[in-house]
């Protein structure tokens, strides 16, 4: 079982009674107070009844988990199932037993709704509950009894729980003025009660709510999307990400979900496909990654025991193992695992774009802009490519078959124009990628027009596009070899492919000028470098042999000296490319392990530096690569 986002429901639960059997559980509470009715002295026993019920249901989850290797999806589908038991088995106890009506009238029929994640059906095995306890008016004192009583219990269980008590139009109301209540009543289940009354709700809330408030509604989504990246670094390629809000986390996918069901009204991903929207391969990526971020923060949580989100240095070795993943040659177990991670992450954000390009796609087609319009909006094709709203795209699904070439020249056009990319293109792109062979590695065309990307402006943007895209480690296999590797030092923020464009895009800075005030020195000198080409990839392959064992400097240099010529460089760039990747890390080293005052520390320095032209490569490489380890890595004692 793969979770509710595709299809996937609590009634497949293998075996639920051996987590939870509410009959047994309401028989037994039904016999406490058979004879003597519910008395303030048999509350204890009455909690003790539900704790020991809880107890063991959660147990048996945790043992599916770790022993029967159930998935995340299965997981959390259990965990929910057991809530909703329990639930259930208390509000029938307490209209029933503790505060029964013999005719309850209409406005004391109310329905416990579950709201949010838990609305969804998934329930991590610390996170909080939310329900809403819907009326069909205003609340009645009985109502409020039944309301404390329930909550009371559950909070006396230990569990988190969230709540509201409304009326419909009161829900309605506040969902309409506010897009977070709007977002968990989008998810929103009947676990009991006045069905009927739900089904109001549901009804109302599509017709009053979100009937001509998609626009709205994406804009508000992709917007807290966007902050909330932002507050995390804005890359998913840090070596402690939040599984849950980091770029590429949970929420992404549920911020996926929450746009595609309120503009589709769809109850699960595979509806997607049925609907034009995702392709089967989509929904096969949306379910493997719901699954892997599900599998990775049920353990997580069961590691930490409590709701953490965070993976950490210190519990990634653990989560690691316990998911099967081993050392290999060249390869330890918990690189593998966050090389995993990582790739998944990305898989998200490749749904992303897919999603929005159907949208727009969508959108256009609804609008229908006038002929001005559209002279506005396409201009002539440049190089083979339309370029549409701003942006670069195909022009059929058979251009990069037709010349491979292109795969490479869509991003330098790009860059050379300041455009960005359609997500239509980038979806080709991806498709395609198994046309970058040995043959298009060999292209001299591919290969200056990649050397243009790199020593071109904003370089960074461009090979993180081309990166996200799979171009950039297909086109350069040994940069491949490093996409998504973890950095065990404490020292690197990000893994080897984010530090090296990062790194990148700061000798971009000080080229420009843009980084002056913090480098005069580099800035000054970096203009009387001889070859922008050699400087440019040394910066690129200084780290291009982390996690392959042995030096990496030493092995980077060897590749290099394979990769220069093949990239347009002649034998004395290539020569210099190769030094100053086996010797990228002298300068730090010097600086801050010898004693620089010591006439031998300067005179070994020099021995192995040897002209003007090394020193100024290996000094703008060398704060390229510290400035890259990190946010707030460079200060003025580094300087």
């Amino acid at each position: 079982m793969l979770g509710r986002y595709i299809g996937a429901s609590m009634a497949n639960i293998p075996k639920p009674r051996e987590i939870i059997n509410r009959k047994a559980l309401i028989c037994e509470l039904d016999n406490l107070v058979e004879w003597s009715g519910y008395q303030p002295n048999t509350q204890a026993r009455v909690l003790e009844i539900l704790k020991s019920a809880h107890a063991s249901g959660w147990t048996e989850v945790r043992r599916r988990f770790k022993d029967d290797r159930i998935s995340g999806g299965e997981a959390i589908s259990a965990n929910a199932y057991l809530i909703d038991q329990l639930v259930r088995g208390i509000y029938d106890f307490a209209v029933t037993r503790v505060y029964p009506s013999a005719n309850p009238t209409t406005g004391e029929q109310m329905a416990v709704v579950a709201t949010g994640g838990y609305g969804r059906g998934e329930l991590a095995p610390y996170s909080d509950i939310d329900l809403m306890f819907l009326l069909p008016y205003k609340l009645t004192a009985h109502s409020e009894q039944v309301v404390e009583f329930v909550l009371y219990l559950l909070w006396d269980l230990g569990l988190k729980v969230g709540h509201a008590t409304r009326s419909v139009d009161e829900a309605l109301r506040l969902a309409y003025d506010d897009m977070t209540i709007r977002t968990a009543l989008l998810e929103s289940r009947c676990l009991w009660g006045n069905e009927p009354l739900f089904k109001e709700f549901k009804q109302r809330f599509g017709s009053e709510v979100i009937t001509g408030s998609g626009t709205k509604f994406v804009e508000a989504k992709l917007c807290e999307r966007n902050a909330r990246h932002e507050r995390m670094g804005d890359t998913r390629y840090v070596l402690e990400p939040n599984i849950k809000e980091g770029k590429g986390g949970l929420r992404d996918l549920q911020t996926l979900f929450w746009i595609a069901k309120y503009l589709y009204r769809v109850e699960g991903v595979e509806e997607l496909k049925e609907a034009g929207v995702l392709t089967a391969e989509d929904v096969r990526r949306f379910a493997k990654a719901s699954n892997f971020l599900w599998t990775v923060r049920c353990h997580l949580h069961y590691i930490a025991c409590r709701p953490e989100e965070r993976l950490t240095l210190n519990v990634q070795s653990d989560l690691g193992s316990r998911m099967g993943y081993r050392d290999r040659a060249g390869a330890r177990g918990v690189e593998r695992f966050m090389k995993h991670y990582f790739l998944t992450a990305k898989a998200v954000g490749d749904l992303t774009r897919v999603l929005c390009a159907v949208l727009e796609d969508q959108q256009k087609k609804a609008r229908k802009p006038s002929w001005l319009q559209q002279l506005s909006f396409r201009k002539p094709g440049i190089e083979g490519f339309e370029i549409s709203g701003g942006r670069v795209n195909v022009t059929t699904k058979e251009d990069f078959k037709r010349d491979p070439v292109k795969l490479i020249r869509l991003f330098h056009l790009a860059q050379r124009h300041e455009l960005d990319i359609h997500p239509n293109a980038l979806r080709l792109v991806a498709q395609s990628l198994r046309l970058i062979d040995g043959n298009l590695r060999r292209n001299p065309d591919a290969n200056r027009l990649f050397m243009e990307i790199l020593t071109g402006t904003t370089p960074e943007i461009t090979l993180r596009r081309m990166n996200e895209a799979g171009v950039f480690g297909r086109f350069i296999p040994d940069f491949g070899r490093v996409v998504a590797q973890m950095q065990y030092d404490m020292y690197h923020v990000y893994t080897v492919d984010e530090h090296t464009i990062r790194a990148i895009g700061i000798l971009a800075g000080i080229e420009t000028g843009q980084l002056a005030a913090d480098h005069p020195v580099s800035h000054s000198v970096i203009g009387e470098v001889q070859s922008r080409q050699a400087m440019y990839l040394g910066v690129l392959l200084h780290d291009i042999a982390k996690g392959r064992g042995g030096n990496h400097s030493e092995i980077g240099a060897e590749i290099a000296i394979e990769l220069g010529p093949r990239l347009g460089l002649n034998e004395w760039e290539t020569e210099t490319v190769s030094w100053l990747v086996l010797h990228h890390l002298l300068m730090s080293r010097t600086a801050f392990k010898r004693d620089i005052d010591d006439p031998k520390t300067v005179s070994d320095f020099v021995k192995v530096v040897q002209s003007p032209e090394r020193l100024r490569l290996l000094l703008v490489l060398t704060i390229a690569d510290i400035r890259a380890v990190g946010p707030n890595v460079w200060n003025n004692w580094k300087a």
